[in-house]
């Protein structure tokens, strides 16, 4: 998953100093974040070092990493006329990500990048709430009270990330993944009317670059049809549920990635074997499977044990 490098002593040493976002638009010291798991874990692809809120802070929104708290607005997006009052994100404000892109690719060679870029339902929940919330009440409630308003913020959402993942594409990504934090808020019904037409949206501005498209969330078990039929190519699920089951709910259609349960890293290592030797014999089931996590790697992980887990998972590929 994205945060891989958290837990290394190497990318702690590169951030000193340098807070969250900035740290996100420097092309050298992004791309240096993002190959620094690649180097120590030799992982089979990079995935871009960014944070869900860097399009909004290129588009000129308000925003910044309060350690500790998360991504907070200067302004919440409440009203019609907040919405109405969002600035534009450019392609020129996006250099700085196209030449993080660069530089990762040619360091990685034949190792693919896999881009990211935030789901709209995370982007604008984040907008209405002003501040990370465990509920959401206020984009939920949005939805509902004042669907025009809804709309025109989850296509505003969509548009920006949309060109955020195009951004990493046409620089060199080799896939994109769509990453839907607190899609898990949501029942099936409200997912389907209000959020999947804004992702469908967000990933039209790649589908003509034949990269394969990534949606994941978290808490999704029950919407995984929904997210799948939004127009992808693999569908990522959390460690909720296990890869067979996932693999029934969506009738077999799709190949899967997962899901690993992070919580398991600091567990002895005949418990977290066991459970990876579990992980993949249920993707086994599905037509295919790209194994990772099924959410962050904690801070706290011993990285050793990170580097470890990829070894017993490339010696039972070789098998």
């Amino acid at each position: 998953m994205r945060q891989a490098g958290r837990s290394l002593p190497e990318y702690l040493k590169v951030r000193e100093g340098v807070a969250m976002l900035d740290s996100c638009l420097r092309p050298e010291l992004a791309a240096e974040i993002t190959l620094q798991p690649v180097r120590r874990h030799d992982v089979d692809a990079a995935i871009f070092f960014s944070d869900i809120v860097i399009p909004l802070k290129l588009a000129g929104v308000g925003v910044d990493i309060v350690p500790g708290v998360g991504p907070v607005l200067d302004k919440p997006v409440r009203t019609a006329a907040d919405v109405a009052a969002l600035p534009t994100l450019t392609w020129e404000a996006l250099e700085p990500i196209r030449e993080a892109v660069r530089l990762t690719v040619a360091e990685l060679g034949k190792t693919p990048l896999i881009g990211f870029a935030g789901a709209p339902f995370t982007l604008a929940a984040y907008m209405v709430e002003g501040k990370p919330s465990r509920d959401h009440l206020g984009p939920r409630t949005m939805m509902h009270a004042d669907p025009e308003t809804w709309a025109a913020l989850a296509n505003w959402a969509a548009d920006t990330s949309g060109m955020f993942l195009q951004a990493q594409l046409e620089a060199g990504a080799s896939a994109a993944q769509l990453f839907d934090s607190w899609a898990g808020s949501l029942g099936l019904a409200d997912y389907t009317k209000y959020v999947a037409p804004a992702s469908t949206r967000a990933l039209d501005h790649v589908r003509g670059l034949g990269a394969p498209l990534i949606h994941f969330g978290t808490g999704t078990s029950e919407l995984l049809v929904a997210m799948r039929d939004v127009g992808v190519d693999v569908v990522g699920v959390d460690y909720r549920l296990p890869l067979d089951e996932a693999n029934r709910r969506l009738g077999g259609t799709v190949p899967l990635q997962g899901n690993i349960d992070p919580a398991l890293l600091s567990a002895p290592w005949e418990v977290l074997e066991a459970h990876v030797r579990e992980v993949i014999a249920a993707g086994s089931h599905a037509p295919g499977h790209v194994l990772n996590l099924g959410h962050g790697v904690p801070p706290e992980t011993d990285p050793t044990v990170l580097t470890r887990v990829v070894q017993l998972i490339h010696s039972i590929s070789a098998e």
